[in-house]
């Protein structure tokens, strides 16, 4: 169970970046950090959905987190994709039930360590934009007050997609989230140039690219534009200790 002072922290934090100029990806993939760091949940991640109407993924807080979403949008089945669907939170779900609701996804969750999952949709009104997924190494379910700051998370998130839309909402929000899955697909492709520069593997990769950064100041879509045009000096970024927040 979360520690009240580090949640109501957490949402501050979270409130406070909600300004003019912050990156989407960065806002999001923080929300899959805290709900590790504050809720004791194993694995998180966020999907949106695109102007077509599909789900994708855009933060993570781990590598394996990142592989089995993706492997959920290819099976086309899970928690999260049932969150998007219904707008509905999809509550803790054994995945060791013989009579599971994702053959396929569970069996994938549970070779990679994982007991048990739930989710929640990122809802604006009534329009579902996304879902953030929870995982657990443990079949214990969420005690009800993680759940409501992991509420408070999505609702968050929900904002920093839709802030500061014109009054074309729909335009402005589809923007938003393609800008958001276009930006995460530029990372990815800058974890690997990383990656094969310097020997490491593609999480480390990850944390040095946002420590980069956040220590200068910078977007990290930004930088891993640059790094993948080849424009980014990648010499400080091959031998750099990273502090994972």
């Amino acid at each position: 169970m979360f520690q009240a002072a580090d949640a109501m922290r957490s949402v501050a934090e979270m409130a406070d970046t909600l300004v003019d100029d912050y990156d989407v990806v960065e806002l999001l993939t923080g929300v899959a950090d805290r709900c590790v760091n504050v809720l004791g949940v194993s694995a998180a991640g966020v999907m949106l959905t695109s102007p077509g109407g599909s789900l994708g993924l855009v933060a993570s807080s781990s590598e394996t987190m990142r592989l089995l979403e993706l492997f959920e949008l290819q099976a086309q089945e899970g928690p999260c994709l049932d969150a998007f669907r219904t707008g509905e939170r999809v509550e803790h779900e054994d995945l060791q039930a013989e009579s599971g609701r994702w053959p396929l996804f569970s069996a994938a969750a549970l070779s990679e360590g994982f007991q048990s999952v739930s989710a929640l949709p990122l809802r604006f009104r009534d329009v579902t934009l996304g879902a953030l997924n929870l995982f657990s190494v443990t079949q214990a379910p969420m005690a009800e007050a993680d759940v409501m700051v992991a509420r408070a998370f999505a609702d968050l998130a929900t904002l920093s997609i839709v802030q500061h839309r014109a009054s074309a909402e729909g335009q402005r929000v589809n923007e938003q989230l393609s800008a958001a899955l276009t930006s995460r697909l530029i990372i990815e492709q800058a974890k690997g140039v990383l990656a094969e520069r310097a020997a490491i593997d593609l999480a480390e990769a990850f944390s040095r690219l946002r420590a980069y950064a956040r220590d200068g100041n910078l977007r990290l879509t930004d930088v891993a534009q640059a790094t993948v045009a080849g424009t980014l000096d990648l010499d400080p970024l091959t031998w750099a200790r990273v502090v994972r927040w």
